[in-house]
């Protein structure tokens, strides 16, 4: 299969989001134009992205909304358990580890660690807070295939060379700099502040909204 991008993959996941919502709310059947309007986008976007993928809907019908939410469900990887260890039990962990979406989606939170003795030991859910000691063998034990970084910037790198050693293959970085990958990991970062500088950009730059002005009464 050809390359896909990033771009596409994400779209793919919003699409399944919405797909979700539709099906809990017994809907059998939509349109391109429909899950366009949902995501934000055109209908055309949503047939190329589709198209990497195979052959989907029917002319004037529509797509099969509970078959292509299973083929994207399939697409994304969802269609298996993944175990995700968390290293970092600050404010971000805590988020990650209490969010109930990720059931929904497939991955489970089985380990939580963190180098501060105050928090060792404290249970977050159905796992308790481990010292980083343990996570090497843990990763192992437990077969975890995807970690969340929620360190210190000083302490990133050597945590994600460690994950590496352990076996984990996919981590999703929320720490603030940028890291070198070992081979045969898949590295993605969050970086908020600069999210959040290109909201300020978007709104510096944005057309002027108009004023209504209300009507008096004579």
């Amino acid at each position: 299969m050809k390359a896909v991008g990033e771009s596409s993959i994400r779209r793919l996941s919003l699409y399944l989001r919405f797909l979700d919502a539709e099906d809990a709310r017994g809907r059998r059947t939509i349109s391109s134009e429909a899950l366009a309007a949902l995501a934000g986008t055109t209908s055309a976007q949503v047939r190329k992205d589709l198209s990497q993928f195979g052959s989907f809907g029917i002319r004037g019908t529509g797509y099969d909304l509970p078959a292509l939410r299973g083929r994207l469900r399939e697409i994304l990887g969802l269609e298996r358990e993944r175990r995700v260890v968390i290293v970092g039990a600050g404010k971000i962990g805590a988020a990650l580890a209490q969010y109930p979406g990720f059931g929904d989606r497939g991955f489970r939170v089985v380990g939580v660690y963190d180098a501060d003795p105050a928090k060792i030991g404290s249970r977050w859910g159905s796992v308790r807070v481990q010292s980083p000691t343990k996570l090497a063998a843990d990763v192992k034990r437990l077969d975890a295939q995807i970690a969340v970084l929620a360190v210190p910037a000083g302490v990133a790198q050597t945590m994600l060379e460690l994950l590496a050693r352990a076996g984990v293959r996919a981590v999703l970085n929320f720490a603030p700099i940028p890291l070198a990958a070992p081979r045969g990991v898949i590295v993605q970062s969050v970086n908020m502040a600069q999210e959040l500088e290109a909201l300020s950009y978007a709104l510096a730059h944005a057309p002027p909204t108009p004023v209504r002005r209300r009507r008096g009464r004579d």
